[in-house]
């Protein structure tokens, strides 16, 4: 007995690493506690205070929106965007090539209190470029504003989060500010998937804030949802040309910026930003598949490379699929008499434990992302599909697949 309960400590110090070690980032403040005065640690000659495009204090914001059949966000996005409280901002859409109309729903959405809304027709893919990284860039050099928003076609934005953001990131003194917005999670699969695959990303980023600002590169992480940064800084930097290639282009770029010395920050803004990622299992298991392995082993040194991908999906086995399988085999040995309850009792002891123990750590985190804790009692079968897209993702290797393109990307061995 005291053997088995030996046994257990991973699965309890992993719910207690993630009920009281992982930290969330800290929510961005409200625009007035900040102040919005020019004094309130903006960078200089990053937002500059001169242009004769602001008003006030604040400079005249780009938000660019790279869009790739998104048909059923795009009017969304680009309505919420268009009512933000900011004084003077501009809208980009890049069209890249859809196939569903994207291009003329984004033309029909009104203005707002947008100084325009312009809609480009994405230009055909280069050699070498993959396609969020070419939309980023074309949006980019269409803009005009003195800080650049790059926003997913997928979120929604609160009235008061530009403002908030612009301070936030003049007050923090970023070159590149990240939120972390709230996830909507709307149908059986997506709750029960998506937090195995946030809780994953809590393991290798226990404290998303802490990490930006220390001095370790590979440290870095962004939200490409979400990316703020000074249109000086993001210039300085090479922008989106410095990541054509990558398949995770925000974790690159925020690794790039940490890497010339500039400066990553990273607030949470669930208040203000929601984002649906995927829709359906499908979506859920193509999209993850293309980015899990090879954007994890950006976040290693080139000789651990190679071993991320086995040693993830072995992970992943033993901890979360493992015990369950041990527990139903001892309940239906021991009663079908196949073995005695002594002979089983270790294993039994055990599995229940760890178990009970990862019910309780997932049904606290899917809580925690806005989903019903009873999904904790399905972690099993989460943990399972998980792991096959784990391994769909590493067997994929360097063939990526997304929206009707398929790319085959550098390996990983030769990345930086």
């Amino acid at each position: 007995m005291t053997l088995a309960l030996a046994a257990t400590l991973p699965w309890l110090a992993a719910l207690a690493f993630v009920r009281f070690r992982a930290r969330f980032p800290t929510e961005l403040p409200e625009a007035g506690a900040e102040g919005d005065d020019a004094d309130a640690g903006s960078p200089p000659d990053r937002v500059g205070s001169s242009s004769g495009s602001e008003r006030g204090d604040l400079p005249f914001v780009t938000v660019i929106v790279p869009a790739r059949n998104e048909g059923h966000n795009i009017e969304r996005c680009l309505a919420s965007v268009a009512m933000s409280d900011y004084p003077d901002f501009e809208i980009v859409v890049v069209d890249d090539r859809s196939e569903d109309g994207t291009g003329a729903l984004a033309r029909g959405v009104p203005e707002g209190r947008a100084r325009a809304i312009r809609v480009l027709d994405g230009e055909p893919l280069p050699p070498g470029w993959l396609g969020k990284p070419w939309a980023c860039w074309q949006g980019a050099r269409a803009a005009e504003g003195d800080a650049l928003l790059f926003t997913d076609a997928d979120t929604v934005h609160a009235p008061t989060l530009l403002r908030r953001a612009i301070v936030g990131m003049r007050a923090e003194r970023a070159d590149l500010l990240t939120l972390m917005g709230r996830q909507l999670m709307e149908t059986f699969w997506e709750r029960l998937l998506q937090p195995h695959v946030f809780l994953g990303m809590l393991f290798r980023f226990p404290d998303f804030e802490k990490i930006a600002g220390n001095d370790r590169w590979r440290d870095a992480i962004a939200n490409g949802q979400y990316i703020l940064m000074p249109a000086a800084s993001y210039r300085a930097v090479g922008g989106h040309e410095v990541v054509r290639d990558e398949v995770v282009e925000d974790l690159a770029l925020a690794q790039h910026v940490k890497r010339v010395g500039m400066r990553l920050r990273i607030r949470s803004a669930e208040d203000g930003l929601s984002t649906r990622m995927y829709r359906s299992l499908g979506e859920i298991v193509a999209g993850w598949s293309k980015n899990l392995m090879l954007g994890g082993q950006q976040t290693f040194p080139r000789w651990m490379r190679p071993l991320v991908p086995p040693m993830a999906l072995a992970g992943s086995v033993l901890m979360w699929l493992t015990p369950p399988l041990v527990l139903a085999v001892s309940v239906v040995g021991v009663t079908a008499g196949v073995w005695t309850a002594a002979s089983m009792s270790e294993a039994l002891t055990w599995s229940a434990v760890a178990v009970t123990a990862s019910v309780l750590q997932f049904g606290w985190f899917t809580h925690r992302l806005g989903a019903p804790a009873w999904y904790g009692l399905l972690y099993p079968v989460g943990a399972g599909v998980t792991s096959f897209i784990l391994a769909r993702s590493w067997l994929r290797g360097r063939r990526v697949r997304w929206k009707g393109r398929e790319y085959r990307v550098p390996a990983a061995s030769a990345r930086r």
